[in-house]
């Protein structure tokens, strides 16, 4: 191991802490400190403000902090750069947040709405979320992170988003190629036009943290210097 970190892992929406365990397993025995965090997110009064409390609570004063935020955590994870000192930001197929963006608004004005509407109108109606989220995930488990997934509460969507920009921390961007809710094409550009980064490209949909947890593990940790 090239250096010990305090990997902080970040759900997205209606995630909780064990939905990264398989990744949070390979991440200890490779030496390192893991907290996956614990956000509030099926407390209606709760917001981005909130969710960022949680990260900064749970991480304390422990060294040598990585980001890995998972979907709608990548509006969380920005938050807590400017509260604690974090070496790197690694988001997975992660929504990515401009200023004074609302994560509602985000999904229109990314173009990802529209895309949306055009796979159903050709699909002729609505995705099954089990294809859209668990297709390469293992069945027993696919239920079982269904089974624990927390109702996400509105509370964080109608907030701007607070940054005028990104923070200076460095930052890495997972895409997955067979994400089905964030088609690749389509998210790559997104990636370049926001971040200014080329994303790295690993194989699987959009849960890598149950379908490909070693892998992503040792990607976050190559990327972290890990």
């Amino acid at each position: 191991m090239t250096d010990r970190k305090c990997y902080v892992l970040i759900p997205g929406a209606g995630g909780v802490p064990w939905h990264w365990h398989r990744v949070a397993a390979e991440l200890r025995r490779h030496g390192h400190d893991v907290i996956a965090a614990d956000l509030p997110n099926d407390d209606p009064s709760a917001g981005l403000a909130e969710y960022a409390d949680a990260v900064v609570r749970a991480v304390g004063d422990r060294p040598g902090v990585v980001l890995v935020a998972h979907s709608l955590g990548a509006f969380t994870a920005p938050l807590v750069c400017g509260r604690i000192p974090v070496e790197r930001m690694v988001l997975v197929a992660a929504m990515v947040p401009a200023p004074g963006e609302p994560p509602g608004d985000w999904w229109e004005n990314t173009g990802h709405g529209a895309l949306m509407a055009e796979r159903e109108r050709l699909d002729g109606g609505p995705p099954d979320e089990n294809v859209l989220f668990y297709h390469d995930v293992p069945p027993e488990l696919a239920a079982e992170a269904a089974s624990r997934e927390r109702v996400q509460s509105g509370g964080p969507f109608g907030q701007p988003w607070p940054l005028a920009r990104w923070p200076e921390v460095p930052t890495s961007f997972l895409l997955c190629r067979d994400d089905r809710l964030f088609p690749a094409t389509w998210l790559r550009g997104l990636v370049r036009e926001r971040l200014g980064i080329e994303p790295e490209e690993m194989d699987g949909g959009h849960l890598p943290l149950l379908a490909r947890p070693r892998e992503l593990a040792e990607r976050v940790m190559r990327l972290s210097g890990g």
